[in-house]
């Protein structure tokens, strides 16, 4: 009996063991993938916007969705990917992704070009207090006590930084803030969405670039946007090109990091990988960008910013890792359990 018995736990924890192992490095691959994709696109759209001074962030927005679809077209067309095909029932299945996606995407570039790097990645803390709290609302999601003081923390130190900024932009402020709102919301619906029977990651990537581009081309051109980007003297520019090109495939990349890690994840998880990253963006952009201001108080905010940041991503990490094995080996038992009934049913008598 007790070989018997050694030989099923051997056996269970053999085929169960595994997958948490491997569900934890999806969950990190993805956190990581999601950290580098972000911190790229917003030094690779800040060159586009700043040093090469492009006038339309929303013609740049329009060239990532045009990317976006492109590539997943090409992608379903050599069935590397599959997504459902468009029908009277995905406006239901989508809806309003589509519309956060578009605010997210101009919004952002929008606060890019308005703020330094630094000010810009402080400012962004704030959503992730808004992803808790729609977390909580919508996906009926609870967080602990230490995770919740890690995300007040990280808010606190947003505003002990934001409140020395010396190159005060109300616009870009604004915009930023309108930024933060967008994030939280399409994480937390992006979360709701990709778990759809036949829409799935792919899907929601592309229908949300398919949906929109075409309100957003009518929009650019009635502000004038789409006017100043096409008389843009860079386009004569390789350097430019080179710089455009890269941010519109980045743009895709980053959504798809996004929606990768939200989904192996969580909307809040994503959002505070986003600001973790922000150590490498805001050191940088103390000694690059010539747009900095040195404060005592911006520089000891911003530290507590990533300070909180890197405790919520220890306690979440952590606290997967710990309870994998726990869950596997509970599942073993209980296969363990059940084994023996079954081997002596088909023992002849």
């Amino acid at each position: 009996m007790s070989k018997r018995s050694s030989f099923f736990t051997s056996s269970a924890s053999s085929s169960i063991n595994p997958v948490p192992c491997h569900g934890q490095f999806v969950k990190l691959f993805s956190a990581a993938f999601y950290a580098v994709s972000s911190f790229l696109i917003v030094v690779v759209n800040k060159t586009v916007l700043t040093t090469y001074r492009f006038p339309s962030y929303t013609f740049l927005g329009i060239g990532q969705m045009a990317c976006t679809i492109v590539i997943l077209y090409l992608a379903k067309m050599c069935k590397a990917v599959s997504f459902q095909d468009f029908d009277k029932s995905l406006h239901r299945k989508i809806f309003p992704l589509p519309l956060l996606y578009a605010g997210n995407h101009i919004t952002g570039l929008g606060s890019t070009k308005k703020l330094s790097l630094p000010m810009f990645t402080v400012l962004r803390k704030f959503s992730i207090l808004l992803t808790m709290v729609m977390e909580a609302k919508i996906l009926r999601k609870s967080i602990s006590t230490q995770m919740a003081c890690s995300v007040v923390a990280i808010v606190f130190g947003a505003l002990i930084a934001a409140s020395s900024d010396l190159a005060f932009e109300a616009e870009g402020y604004a915009f930023v803030l309108l930024n933060d709102v967008f994030t939280a919301a399409n994480g937390v619906y992006t979360k709701q969405k990709v778990e759809i029977e036949g829409l799935g990651k792919y899907g929601v990537l592309f229908y949300n670039a398919f949906i929109i581009i075409i309100p957003t081309i009518l929009v650019s051109a009635y502000t004038g946007d789409l006017g100043k980007a096409i008389a843009f003297k860079g386009w004569v520019s390789l350097g430019f090109i080179f710089y455009f090109v890269l941010s519109c495939v980045m743009g895709f990349i980053l959504m798809y990091s996004i929606v990768l890690c939200t989904h192996h994840n969580s909307a809040l998880t994503t959002t505070v990988i986003g600001a973790i990253k922000n150590v490498a963006v805001a050191y940088i952009g103390m000694f690059i960008g010539g747009d900095y201001a040195f404060s005592w108080p911006n520089f000891v905010g911003l530290n507590i910013c990533i300070s909180g940041g890197l405790v919520y991503s220890y306690l979440t990490f952590h606290s997967t890792s710990t309870s994998s094995p726990n869950t596997s080996n509970q599942e073993a038992e209980e296969h363990v359990a059940e084994e023996p009934s079954n081997v002596s049913e088909k023992r002849p008598s």
